[in-house]
């Protein structure tokens, strides 16, 4: 319990420049708060003391602004930034080394029993504000944006963003082990304007062909009359 414990702590300091000391993440970072609240709770769920793991649950949240269902499942070196307004439904599932930063929810999108929310794989990162809905699967080290909805499974490694959540950057082996603070990389182009890159260069594509196909038909057109000359010139 004390490794599981340190390793938390251990991770908010590699994660966050801010941390400067262990005792400083003890007493100060909510998102550790609301993990340890729910470390003790979802042991009571798994005993089949629910009522009891609920209501501590709500105490947690109350004290750290992050409600995580007792029922979750997490993974090892959770790191939950700033915390508030944080979201984990009943049957979510977080692995290891994954990071949310505030107002983010892992939200169900149903009303029957079994499976609702999303699975998040190894070392995802959840920008602010993002939702990720749905019994979805987020592939290991993806990267979901700020404020994106994502409401279909995410292949590894790549980067998320807009409503609905849309992948703009592909998996880049090099980064894999870089850290990606709000789950959006540096120099990422806006993709819109990427769009209307795209557009501009195939529009040029089909004028320059254009073009040339025109400058065929008018060699033609002028090789047609010189022929028809010299018959008429003939008769």
């Amino acid at each position: 319990m004390f490794k599981r414990l340190k390793e938390d702590i251990d991770s908010f300091i590699q994660r966050d420049p801010a941390a400067k000391s262990r005792l400083e993440v003890i007493l100060c970072y909510p998102g550790l708060h609301a993990l340890m609240f729910y470390r003790v709770a979802h042991a009571l769920w798994l005993r089949e003391w629910r009522l009891l793991g609920r209501f501590l649950s709500h105490v947690g949240k109350i004290l750290s602004g992050v409600e995580i269902h007792p029922g979750a499942k997490v993974g090892r070196r959770f790191f939950i930034d700033h915390g508030t307004g944080v979201v984990i439904g009943e049957t979510a599932e977080v692995g290891d080394d994954v990071t949310l930063y505030q107002g983010v929810t892992l939200g169900g999108t149903s009303l029957e029993e079994g499976k609702r929310h999303p699975t998040l794989e190894d070392g995802v990162i959840v920008g602010s504000g993002a939702q990720v809905l749905g019994p979805h699967v987020i592939g290991a080290g993806a990267r979901i944006g700020a404020n994106a909805v994502v409401l279909e499974d995410v292949p590894p490694g790549v980067t998320m963003v807009g409503i609905p959540a849309k992948m703009v950057m592909g998996r880049n082996k090099k980064e894999d082990s870089e850290f990606c603070a709000y789950g959006t990389p540096d120099g990422m182009k806006d993709p819109v304007v990427r769009t209307i890159e795209a557009l501009r260069t195939e529009i040029n594509t089909l004028k320059n062909r254009v073009e040339e196909l025109e400058g065929g038909t008018a060699e033609e057109t002028v090789e047609s009359e010189q022929k028809l000359d010299v018959v008429s010139g003939g008769r």
